[in-house]
């Protein structure tokens, strides 16, 4: 059995499950408390010094960490149904476009960003929010610029398949929802957002459907 460590809110997670439920792997969770600090606990440092996550035990292998990281080795080692388009230049594309959201706005909202912002800069809690709404809505204004680049019409990102891409995309646009921030006024990125909420796979991997987020109680 596949063992990862998450937690709920976790955009990284959210993408790392969706990978496991469209590629059909069996996986349990254990949900790591970031707002409680969990993560900095000797037990879950054990397992991951950085202290984040997810964190995946899987084929035998040492335990891997980093999102992406994880979504290729899931590729490479379980490629059926394909995250990755077959040639090159898309390869290409929807890395590009996964890493716009993932590695160029994601890092900005992480939870030891905001407690900086506001433990060490002395922002206050308003000023926060507006930061992570900023970024947010950044994120999914730069990847619907890079949307319009796709010379392959469909239903997602590129193609009528979802791809790393998507998963991406997916995490910064439902962690945007949860600070009221819609996808309206973007329709390439609203349209794939709808599809991809139309796959049961992906909406059981949703935030709000997992164990101690707020919608389970």
């Amino acid at each position: 059995m596949i063992k990862l460590y998450g937690f709920w809110r976790s955009a990284a997670a959210f993408r790392v499950r969706m990978a496991l439920n469209l590629k059909g792997l069996a996986y349990e969770e254990t949900m790591i408390d970031l707002d409680a600090g969990e993560q900095h606990g000797a037990s879950y440092l054990s397992i991951n010094p950085h202290a984040n996550v997810p964190t995946i035990f899987m084929d035998g292998v040492p335990p891997m960490t980093q999102s992406l990281a994880i979504l290729e080795y899931l590729e490479e080692a379980h490629p059926t149904p394909p995250l990755l388009p077959a040639d090159a230049p898309a390869r290409a594309y929807v890395r590009a476009l996964a890493l716009i959201y993932a590695a160029d706005h994601h890092p900005l909202i992480v939870p030891r960003i905001r407690r900086y912002l506001t433990g060490t800069l002395g922002v206050s809690d308003e000023q926060r929010t507006d930061w992570i709404r900023h970024w947010f809505r950044e994120g999914l204004v730069q990847g619907e610029a890079k949307l319009r680049e796709a010379a392959q019409a469909g239903r997602f990102s590129l193609g009528d398949a979802p791809t790393i891409a998507d998963l991406c995309l997916m995490s910064q646009a439902m962690g945007a929802r949860g600070f009221g921030i819609t996808t309206d006024d973007l329709p390439i990125t609203h349209r794939i957002v709808e599809a991809c909420l139309a796959i049961d796979a992906i909406g059981r991997a949703l935030p709000l459907k997992q164990p101690g987020a707020p919608a389970s109680h």
